[in-house]
């Protein structure tokens, strides 16, 4: 068994790789249908197990034998969480489906003391809220504010953060089902997300080396390394923690733009990487031992 902090930090590398996303959905062009690339995206994260599984000599089909639980939880999770994200992208503006969304890593606070043997520390919960304001002043600049002909949206965007942290927190339930059953939570996600763009999409195949290392660069990193991963830090690494870190992912998209010259550096990015670093601090203290 990996020790929790060792746990936590393979964890943390979902956060850095899902802080690629925004850079690497840029090189794709914005052209491709979204089911299309989440079919493309997630098959290629299922041949990612599936180099693992050859390169250690064994059968991946000893996975496929996991509780009905698992899967409920594993395909739902994948799978709900971007199809309603999706279809709230369409009935409601992109920042402030994002705000909403992005409440998801709180709800990860909040919700993992409801485990067995886990409590909500005062610092958790601080530091989660600090985090949330620093990532809502980096995602809602210069917006014009909620709506109201744009609540189905608003509710869509709002059922995201429920799915994602139901399926994260849910995971330390079943955490004596291997990270390398995912791969083939993915395989079903990409053959439900296959069966969505047939029905409601036209295909569009990238164009050019810059989309396709684009499309694979997703499927590798942000929707492939960053599951496994993100899967093994939920069940057996500090999960309010890692609730908390979750925040960075946006400061690490907007900081690679900036870098990569797709974006410009601003005072509203200093002031939100202060409130995303310190209210990561804050939740990452310790507790003094007694006695």
């Amino acid at each position: 068994m990996i020790p929790l902090h060792k746990a936590t930090l393979i964890g943390s590398v979902s956060i850095f790789l899902w802080g690629t996303l925004a850079l690497l959905t840029r090189m794709t062009g914005g052209a491709i249908p979204e089911f299309q690339m989440m079919a493309m995206t997630f098959a290629i994260a299922f041949l990612l197990m599936l180099i693992r599984w050859r390169g250690q000599k064994r059968s991946g089909l000893r996975y496929l034998r996991q509780p009905l639980a698992a899967w409920v939880i594993g395909v739902a999770g994948l799978f709900g969480y971007h199809f309603v994200y999706f279809k709230a992208m369409t009935l409601a503006p992109a920042v402030e489906v994002s705000l909403l969304a992005y409440l998801w890593p709180l709800l990860i606070v909040i919700f993992s003391a409801l485990l067995p043997g886990e409590r909500l520390r005062a610092v958790h919960l601080v530091g989660a809220c600090l985090a949330l304001f620093g990532c809502w002043i980096l995602i809602g600049q210069n917006h014009n504010g909620f709506q109201p002909q744009y609540l189905p949206g608003y509710l869509l965007a709002l059922l995201c953060a429920l799915i994602w942290s139901s399926y994260s927190v849910l995971s330390r339930l079943v955490k004596a089902v291997p990270t390398d059953a995912v791969g083939w939570f993915c395989a079903v996600t990409a053959v439900l997300a296959l069966g969505c763009h047939l029905v409601l999409e036209e295909t569009v195949w990238p164009q050019g080396w810059a989309q396709w290392v684009g499309v694979i660069g997703l499927g590798l990193g942000p929707v492939g390394i960053a599951f496994f991963t993100w899967d093994y830090g939920v069940k057996h690494g500090n999960l309010q923690l890692l609730g908390t870190l979750a925040y960075s992912a946006p400061l690490i998209s907007v900081v690679l733009l900036v870098l990569a010259g797709e974006a410009g550096a601003s005072w509203t990015l200093f002031y939100a990487s202060i409130a995303i670093v310190s209210g990561s601090f804050i939740a990452g203290k310790r507790p003094k031992s007694v006695g």
